[in-house]
């Protein structure tokens, strides 16, 4: 099948057929003398079991080692249980960030008076020299658009 049915069969864009692809997710389709790539049922599956795995919000990374351990018969599932605990321990931290971000999201909203006055809470928190670090430490890659702690004190004054 071209391109086009694979991507219908599957639920994987042709867009992002292609990134996996060129990243080795899956194994470059054969092309035809047309030119067009041509997809076996394999492949749709593999694409499948892709697509299904990052509906669960595994990485790339963690993807390439599940589809190992899915093309290894003589695996042992204690490997795929370790990937998948570890999974589940990220995605609980991050729904905690979450949480905290709502919180304080909601916190900030309930202050603020909407009206036509130029003071606004929300604005003041974003500006903030030292803000909320959302139960995380400020240190290291920002995650969800977060302000993390910063150095200096007080309040900035807007522009």
């Amino acid at each position: 099948m071209n391109i086009g049915e694979a991507s219908r069969v599957s639920g994987v864009s042709a867009k992002m057929i292609r990134y996996y692809e060129e990243i080795g997710l899956i194994p470059p389709a054969p092309r035809r003398d047309s030119g067009y790539r041509d997809y076996a049922e394999a492949d749709v599956h593999r694409l499948r079991f892709i697509r299904r795995a990052r509906d669960l919000g595994f990485t790339v990374d963690q993807i390439t080692e599940l589809l190992g351990l899915w093309s290894d018969r003589s695996r042992a599932s204690s490997k795929v249980r370790s990937l998948a605990l570890s999974h589940v321990d990220e995605l609980a931290r991050k729904k905690k960030e979450i949480e905290a971000m709502i919180s304080l999201l909601e916190r900030l909203v309930r202050s603020c008076h909407g009206d036509d006055r130029p003071d606004c809470p929300i604005l003041d928190e974003l500006a903030a020299d030292e803000a909320e670090p959302f139960g995380r430490p400020a240190t290291g890659p920002q995650r969800f658009g977060q302000i993390g702690e910063r150095k200096g004190a007080g309040r900035a004054t807007r522009p």
